[in-house]
């Protein structure tokens, strides 16, 4: 079981929570500076329009180097109803 640092009320204590590649769950380190963050933009489905809210994808320099990165994300947008699927 995975150690979190937490106080009495729940919150979280930590003071550096690294972030991961969303494809691949690789660790985002300082020096991956071919990692990128993106957020995508949020429609509704039935008026077409932007719903004020966003989804954040983290991909990680490995995966954009092997030309990778657009099918992941298109695979992360459509698992996440935020891109047509035709």
């Amino acid at each position: 079981a995975a150690t979190k640092m937490q106080n009495d009320a729940g919150e979280n204590v930590d003071l550096y929570i690294p972030r991961k590649c969303s494809w691949t769950n690789r660790i985002l380190s300082a020096h991956d500076h071919g990692a990128v963050q993106l957020n995508i933009a949020n429609i509704d489905p039935v008026t077409g329009q932007y719903t004020k809210t966003s989804t954040t994808f983290a991909l990680c320099g490995y995966l954009r180097s092997q030309s990778e990165g657009d099918e992941a994300l298109t695979a992360l947008a459509r698992k996440n109803d935020s891109a047509p699927t035709n």
